[in-house]
């Protein structure tokens, strides 16, 4: 089956948008063309879409997200996440181990691939955890995750406590090629903080999560990838301090890279309007310097990509309120508009510099073969809609969360189309 998208605005090398045609056969990018006169004509073998007015970019990568299955199936389930994150644009997506029964072994990584496969949406590459049950204790064997599918190693949810595992962890991992990504947290300055140290705490009387709590996993971690070798990826940072450690050991050539979430970009702890745990996330919302810190870092390089750390939770869990609700809010589905509208319509980034952190720089990071718009890559695209606009409505939603801080939002550069192995898996006409 072939598939022809016909006048798509691309991207080209200087930035520029340019109309072109573009051939997808087998699972594969055939041809990108100025006139699409040699592209075989509408039959029972080859459809078309006519992408006038709109971007086609390569499908975006999300190398930070939760899809709860095994063991959370009432907060979201490998389809439904799968249909959320190809809703949102997404091509590509790495899942996190965190699950009951934790990723921990060749069977749950093989049970994820064969739920993602059966599911036929978008890619889903596992993650596996550092420790068994993600405890701390005793790591994982490594070598039989990675030959079960695993992509990299992590125990995110839960910060690795000791310095000696986490040392351990990666000599093991660098020795099979394999990088470790890290959720920083030191749990002794946390216990009991549902929120960042800062007004809003004090105001409501709460416990805050001090910045270094972050930073000082990432000052260790960077250490330890200094003498291990291991390529050492910092998930969703938040913080000034944390910044300031990756940036100069970038600068000194220590293999570390870094994401960054679309929420710690945009809104700060002052942006809180009260008790409402949909602003509850993990790290939390800090203050408008670190906000600051975290678009510059991203726009130097000193953060690599942009990834969602979609987190799915049912109502009644939030419903809770801001102290005993679980951290973390969904992202698929509002990740693109909100940077679009928040950073390329007001003028601060280029379409291009936006489309590369979700595209080409995660494929850069983890040696992926997406996250290409040429012939011979991956069939895997997104049709954008750049000038749509509507507000963020959670009852929409294809993910099974609901928990937002966005509700509301106008936003414009909604997709409307998702394409993966040449085929559309997700299209608002359907």
């Amino acid at each position: 089956m072939q598939l022809i998208i016909r006048n798509a605005s691309v991207l080209d090398n200087n930035g520029e948008l340019v109309q072109r045609h573009i051939l997808l056969k087998d699972g594969l990018i055939e041809a990108i063309e100025e006139n699409y006169a040699t592209f075989p004509e509408d039959n029972a073998e080859v459809t078309s879409i006519d992408a006038a007015g709109k971007l086609v970019t390569p499908g975006f990568i999300d190398m930070h997200v939760h899809l709860r299955e095994p063991g959370f199936e009432h907060k979201e389930t490998i389809e439904s996440g799968s249909r959320s994150a190809a809703k949102g644009g997404f091509t590509t997506i790495a899942c996190m181990p965190n699950t009951r029964p934790v990723i921990d072994t060749p069977e749950t990584v093989n049970l994820v691939k064969e739920k993602a496969e059966a599911a036929g949406l978008v890619n889903v590459l596992p993650y596996a955890a550092i420790t068994k049950n993600e405890l701390g204790r005793e790591l994982t064997d490594f070598a039989a995750l990675k030959e079960a599918g695993a992509i990299g190693f992590t125990d995110d949810g839960v910060g690795v406590q000791n310095a000696q595992m986490m040392k351990d962890a990666m000599a093991l991992a660098h020795s099979l090629d394999m990088p470790v990504i890290a959720h920083c947290e030191d749990n002794s300055l946390v216990v009991g903080a549902p929120v960042a140290e800062g007004e809003f705490a004090r105001r409501h009387g709460l416990k805050g999560i001090p910045n270094e709590s972050e930073a000082i996993h990432v000052g260790r971690d960077i250490l330890l990838a200094e003498a291990t070798g291991v390529h050492y990826h910092v998930c969703h940072v938040s913080t000034e301090q944390s910044i300031r450690l990756i940036r100069q050991a970038k600068s000194i050539g220590i293999h570390v890279t870094a994401e960054v979430c679309p929420h710690h970009l945009i809104l700060s702890e002052e942006d809180i309007p009260g008790m409402d745990a949909n602003w509850k996330m993990n790290p939390p919302l800090r203050s408008k310097r670190d906000v600051e810190a975290c678009i510059e870092a991203l726009e130097d390089g000193t953060i690599d990509i942009v990834v969602t750390d979609h987190a799915p939770h049912s109502e009644e869990e939030k419903a809770k309120g801001m102290e005993l609700a679980p951290f973390g809010i969904v992202g698929f589905e509002t990740a693109f508009p909100l940077l679009y509208s928040e950073f390329v319509e007001k003028g601060r980034w280029s379409l291009s510099f936006l489309i590369e952190r979700m595209t080409k720089d995660p494929a850069r990071v983890f040696g992926l073969q997406a996250g290409r718009l040429e012939p011979g890559a991956p069939a895997d695209l997104t049709i954008v809609d750049l000038s749509k606009e509507q507000a963020v409505d959670p009852e929409t939603f294809a993910s099974k969360g609901r928990n937002t801080p966005f509700i509301g939002w106008k936003l414009k550069g909604w997709p409307v189309a998702t394409i993966v192995n040449g085929n559309v898996v997700w299209s608002e006409q359907s």
